[in-house]
């Protein structure tokens, strides 16, 4: 893991200083003082007596500076509140009437994507909605790992999840590694930080070798009855949002990557009806 993510985890277990918070932020972008200053157009002084407690910040400047470092909503509220000021992002549940639209968009998106599969996950990889397609993949998988919600990363990493029928185990893995420390790194979020130090305790065997050059994607694999599927991923996530869990939502949505996989997914589809 890397080095500067245990001491980001320690920090959000105790109240700190919005200095404090701005310059994990910064060292976590890899910006010096000057740096983010020229981005945030506020002198270099300025922005030390801020980190160092002898100025206190505007509430536009920290939400100028939180976007400078590409803060998460949910982390920008924080650091709102260590300045003194109110959260400016709100946070509800997707069931709420003030999201019916965003909910009712990402379900045509999932309903659109048929006869592929698509699902929609939070913050820390838990299900929160997946289209008709998902269901017929998952057949056999035992019903203990498939609780609502269930992580589903931690289910493509289970011996009897989906890591049983995975036929490129190691580097499909490997490529969900990379995503989750990229997060784990972008976020420090300490609950991200476990999920990727439990994930590296599975027997996942290691990467047979690197990327061809001519790849554009990383595929996943997966045996089907008789047939192996191969489906190419993409993430989509909502522009601009203003509210927390919208910010924090992904729609994962999964493409044939061959004509036998095209096939085979539409003729589930005819069998659903």
């Amino acid at each position: 893991m890397n080095r500067h993510l245990a001491p980001a985890v320690a920090a959000k277990s105790q109240a700190i200083h919005i200095g404090d918070h701005l310059r994990e932020w910064r060292q976590r972008r890899h910006l010096s003082q000057l740096d983010l200053a020229g981005e945030a157009e506020i002198s270099a002084r300025h922005l030390s007596f801020v980190e160092t407690g002898r100025a206190a910040p505007s509430r536009d400047m920290v939400l100028r500076l939180a976007e400078r470092l590409d803060v998460p909503l949910r982390e920008r509220n924080v650091l709102l509140v260590a300045a003194g000021f109110a959260p400016a992002f709100s946070q509800r549940s997707l069931d709420d009437p003030a999201l019916k639209a965003a909910r009712k968009a990402i379900d045509l998106v999932l309903k659109a994507h048929e006869p592929n599969p698509a699902l929609a996950v939070d913050r820390h990889w838990n299900l929160v909605t997946a289209n008709r397609m998902v269901a017929p993949l998952l057949e056999g998988v035992p019903e203990r790992l498939l609780g609502q919600p269930f992580n589903v990363l931690r289910l493509s990493f289970h011996p009897e999840g989906l890591a049983a029928r995975t036929v490129n185990l190691g580097e499909w893995c490997a490529h969900l590694l990379e995503r989750l420390h990229r997060q784990c790194e972008t976020t420090a979020d300490p609950e991200l930080i476990k999920l990727y130090n439990d994930l590296k305790a599975f027997p996942i065997p290691a990467r047979s070798g690197p990327i061809p050059a001519d790849s554009v994607a990383v595929p996943f694999r997966m045996r089907l009855g008789d047939d192996v599927l191969s489906f190419i991923s993409t993430t989509m996530i909502f522009g601009t949002p203003v509210d927390v869990t919208l910010s924090e939502l992904a729609l994962e949505t999964f493409f044939p990557a061959d004509d036998l996989t095209a096939e085979r997914m539409r003729a589930i589809a005819a069998r659903l009806g």
